[in-house]
């Protein structure tokens, strides 16, 4: 009988604050942030292999094999969240691992920091190893920003841990994570009335982070961040007090914000779609993640919604069918 290890971790929508989760915003003047996770997943398996060697195989990304007990695996873009991890818990035994997620690469739901997390926690199951929620996803960030290289905030790796309505806050002494307390009746209603759609359009988040962080660094988008952070906790309050009309409007708001953050959050396709669903009958909305392209999110009048979903099929968008999922992360054991 074989054992397999599996694990899966949700994605997540952000509604406001995305952005200030970065740094060195997020460390100088604290960042908090709105979001949710999906019934989309990122799938990570692991099978031991009796032997010295990883092999990897990732449906987006192909396959990888390399040997161990030759020092840390070098990071040269190559299966490097993986690599990061083995180096990590320093495994000298030898594994096959399948990883796999919902979402194509950049989609703007947090996929690669998801994927992370997918690995850390099967790899944690294979070895026996606890750790507590906010060590996970903090060595999730510390793995895939420090280790690796690549750039980006923290909310991605909370959400996927967490699982759920958050608020979340980032400063320099470290994360607090605040579950949302919002009857199902709210939960229910705006499900009822979101609008999920994929552009088509993939996007690189490293190049829009990098430009929002040197706009910062300029003082040119430093007011749009503070505005973004402070609609985060207006739009807990209003998603608090059930009201989902508020909550789209400040959606719509926080999309206003977000587009000052960098030139190269929005273009001129993504410009049309919105301003479609809007005249169609969507209240607010937002693209998902750094910007750019990937998947946009819209809350729309509870009437409107199928307007909303025709228009962007035929502007060439996929509309994509989900539910909130209240939990994180999770793994099992099977043998077949």
């Amino acid at each position: 009988m074989t054992e397999f290890i599996r694990s899966r971790a949700p994605l997540r929508i952000g509604f406001a604050g995305g952005g200030t989760d970065v740094d060195p915003y997020a460390s100088k003047k604290g960042g908090a942030v709105l979001n949710t996770t999906i019934d989309m997943y990122a799938y990570c398996t692991v099978v031991p292999n009796n032997t010295s060697n990883i092999s990897i195989k990732s449906l987006d990304y192909g396959e990888y094999n390399l040997e161990l007990g030759q020092g840390p695996l070098p990071y040269d873009g190559n299966m490097d969240l993986v690599k990061a991890v083995a180096n990590h818990f320093e495994i000298t035994e030898g594994f096959d691992l399948f990883v796999h997620s919902d979402a194509p690469p950049g989609s703007g739901l947090g996929g690669s920091s998801t994927v992370m997390v997918s690995i850390i926690a099967a790899v944690c199951e294979w070895l026996d190893k606890e750790m507590t929620s906010y060590e996970m996803a903090e060595l999730a960030y510390v793995l895939e920003r420090e280790k690796i290289g690549l750039g980006g905030g923290k909310q991605d790796q909370y959400a996927a841990v967490f699982g759920g309505f958050n608020f979340m806050e980032f400063s320099s002494s470290g994360a607090r994570v605040s579950p949302l307390r919002i009857s199902s009746g709210t939960k229910y209603e705006l499900e009822y009335c979101s609008l999920l759609c994929y552009t088509g359009r993939p996007r690189e988040s490293a190049g829009i982070i990098g430009s929002q962080v040197e706009n910062f660094r300029r003082g040119s988008n430093e007011a749009a961040l503070d505005a973004s952070k402070k609609l985060s906790k207006d739009m807990r309050d209003a998603l608090s007090r059930g009201n989902i009309r508020e909550t789209a409007e400040l959606l719509d708001l926080s999309w206003q914000y977000k587009k000052q953050f960098s030139d190269k959050v929005t273009n001129e396709e993504i410009d049309c779609l919105y301003t479609a669903a809007m005249e169609k009958g969507a209240v607010g909305g937002k693209i998902s993640g750094a910007g750019g392209g990937g998947f946009m999110y819209f809350i729309c009048e509870y009437d409107k919604k199928h307007l909303v979903a025709k228009e962007m099929r035929k502007r060439g968008a996929t509309v994509a069918s989900f539910v909130f999922e209240p939990r994180g992360v999770r793994t099992w054991r099977y043998e077949g």
